[in-house]
């Protein structure tokens, strides 16, 4: 009993503080673990929940690693020594949050890109991000003011790119601090007040605020730059541009120019809205609530003004209809006709807006249903040259191409009417959500697919010999579906009258390898867009090159199939999802070989579109039968029948 109660006497209670610090430790472990030991794979599938509209991420699969050494698995994913260095995540419709918290634990994150997608709200605080090098997000809807201190801490921020957006306020002049900036891009925003005093007079290459509200003298250290990176501002002044003395002359003369045309205006509108107001007290007709496409296209033009720009349509004007700018010209004989008015009166819904253009599907009165799409950047030939191509492109008939029906033309505005298809795109029957009703394509369907683009394509080249790109935006999306899953082709044959600006950025030929290498395309570069549809519709992986403004010999489909091939990975590369395939195999090899063939880097060893077509006829459409196709089908040891592709 002593013996106890001199132990007992050894062992002292603790204290409050040690208390105190135990339980600070005990909670914060949980945080610690969870801050610190999430994996890139984890982080990323995080971060994709925060976002909307999301399938072009679709091979974002928990299952696979984002990246394998410098070859990134998931989309728009690029890696370094097995760690993701950048998130290039370019034109895929994304919205949502871009939940820079979440990416904070990427360690060797250094790029970010979210260029041409629709997100809104203000920017993101990518300072959390400290080590990135460049920051893209240019082509959204980001509006409000930027916190002056947006970039403070970022002293590795090389690129900053943030065209084509809706911010207000004054430039942060925590940019003007950045010790390695390169280049700054702040154009098309609404930016204002002056300029802050840029110290990087020396390691600034590219620098651009045009078209915003900015005011006062430009910083000396900005001088040298040429007038374009300020053009487009009303009351800037100074070198590069007029001085501020005679600036200020022409800023008084135009405020009170303004005041008078306010005042006009005014006028006009409360007169207008009197006229409305006793219109619609005399009128006993109620009004059609279905918005119509005039409406539609005036909601595009608000949510979108950077790719639609102003509507510029004729209007009827009741009943002193002034002469119409143009009309509809229709280029068919076979559809009943329907004036320019009447369509834009049609009930119409959105399709979607992208930079190469909006599509609306409108319904005539009568129960006619169309595609609409409206361009802005078709200005690359005059009027005469335009009706001519238009008209060339009406006499094209084909089971596999998706006619035009007729066009609308003024400098400002192109309208191109074609029939409504119910079943979408390729794009969406293989990268969309499936269930019940809407099942993933089997093989049947897929070959069927196959051979109707290779019919279509060959269609192309005899009908229109003189073109050097035939099609020349071949890709998933561009080919259409109708009720029996028949392909047909859709936006081709565009590229003489797209503005060459634009067809280098949007159009699937100028991603091409001999572009890349050479600056050229060949009546073969359609081949090559052939080749990386075929691996699509075999493989079921959305190809990077669609997001890509150009192409990468690391990333692209067919690299990727020919890494698998020689890694023995050949269980990896078809669509699990492949259906009635069971007894297939020989011709799903054979056609994978034919992908390849047409997507080599060299021009002269691709297949022509003869040898192409000829190929693929010879594969039959019977359905076999049994489950999805899975890896058994293909093992490894087929890779021997690939030798030499």
């Amino acid at each position: 009993m002593v013996k106890g109660a001199r132990l007992g006497s050894l062992t002292r209670a603790p204290s409050l503080t040690t208390l105190i610090f135990s339980l600070v430790v005990m909670l914060s472990c949980p945080v610690m673990s969870s801050s610190f030991g999430a994996s890139d794979t984890e982080i990323l599938l995080k971060f994709k929940g925060s976002l909307q509209h999301s399938n072009a991420l679709n091979n974002w699969d928990p299952n696979v690693e984002p990246c394998e050494r410098n070859r990134g698995n998931w989309a728009g994913v690029i890696c370094l020594n097995g760690n993701v260095r950048g998130l290039q995540l370019e034109n895929m419709g994304l919205m949502g949050t871009i939940d820079v918290d979440s990416l904070v634990s990427l360690r060797y994150l250094r790029t970010l890109s979210f260029m041409n997608n629709t997100f809104t709200g203000t920017m993101p605080t990518i300072k959390k991000l400290s080590a990135l090098r460049s920051v893209y997000l240019s082509y959204n809807h980001f509006s409000g003011e930027i916190p002056d201190d947006a970039f403070a801490g970022m002293s590795l921020l090389k690129k900053v790119f943030l065209t084509n957006n809706e911010f207000t306020g004054k430039i942060p002049s925590s940019l003007a601090t950045l010790p390695g900036l390169l280049v700054l891009r702040l154009d098309e925003n609404k930016f204002q007040g002056h300029i802050p005093n840029f110290q990087q007079r020396d390691s600034l290459k590219k620098f651009n605020v045009s078209n915003n509200n900015l005011e006062g003298p430009i910083p000396a250290s900005l001088s040298n730059l040429e007038t374009s990176s300020f053009s487009g501002n009303e009351y800037l002044c100074g070198p590069p541009l007029e001085s501020c003395e005679s600036c200020s002359r022409r800023q008084l003369v135009l405020k009170i120019f303004i005041v008078v045309i306010m005042v006009v205006l005014f006028v006009a509108v409360v007169a207008a809205l009197c006229s409305i107001f006793y219109l619609r007290k005399q009128s006993s007709v109620p009004l059609d609530r279905r918005p119509t496409l005039r409406d539609q296209m005036i909601n595009v033009v608000a949510s979108y003004p950077n790719q639609a720009g102003e509507l510029k349509l004729p209007e009827s004007t009741g009943h002193r209809r002034k002469v119409e700018h143009g009309k509809l010209s229709f280029i068919r004989d076979d559809r009943d006709k329907f004036g320019l008015q009447d369509l834009l009166k049609s009930s119409a819904e959105v399709l979607g807006s992208a930079t190469f253009g909006s599509s609306y599907k409108a319904t005539i009165t009568g129960g006619q249903t169309l595609v609409v799409k409206r361009y802005r950047q078709m200005n690359n030939v005059g009027r005469e040259e335009f009706n001519e191509h238009m008209r060339r492109l009406g006499t094209l008939s084909h089971p596999n191409l998706l006619p035009l029906v007729a066009y609308y033309y003024r400098r400002e505005e192109k309208l191109l009417i074609s029939d409504f298809v119910e079943n979408g795109s390729l794009a969406s029957l293989l990268h969309g959500k499936h269930n019940e009703n809407q099942p993933p394509p089997d093989w049947p369907t897929r070959l069927r697919i196959i051979k109707g683009v290779a019919r279509g394509l060959a269609y192309l080249y005899d009908a229109i010999p003189s073109l050097t790109l035939p099609h020349g935006h071949l890709k998933s999306s561009n080919v259409l579906l109708d009720e029996s899953f028949e392909p047909l082709l859709a936006d081709y044959a565009l590229s003489p009258v797209i503005n060459p600006d634009l067809s280098r950025q949007t159009m699937m030929a100028y991603k091409s390898p001999e572009y890349a290498q050479h600056g050229s395309i060949t009546k073969k570069t359609d081949i090559w867009s052939f080749g990386v549809l075929i691996l699509e519709i075999l493989t079921g992986r959305f190809p990077e090159n669609y997001l890509t403004q150009v192409h990468d010999t690391d990333t692209d489909l067919a690299s990727w199939v020919n890494k698998m091939i020689t890694g023995k990975r050949m269980s990896e590369v078809f669509d699990l999802d492949i259906g009635g395939a069971k007894s297939s195999k020989g011709e799903l090899l054979k056609l994978l070989k034919i992908g390849l063939s047409c997507c080599e880097q060299e021009v002269e060893r691709r297949l022509d579109i003869k040898d192409v077509v000829e190929k693929i006829e010879e594969f039959k459409e019977e359905e076999s039968e049994g489950d999805n196709y899975a890896s058994s089908v293909v093992n490894d040891g087929d890779a021997n029948a690939l030798r030499g592709v």
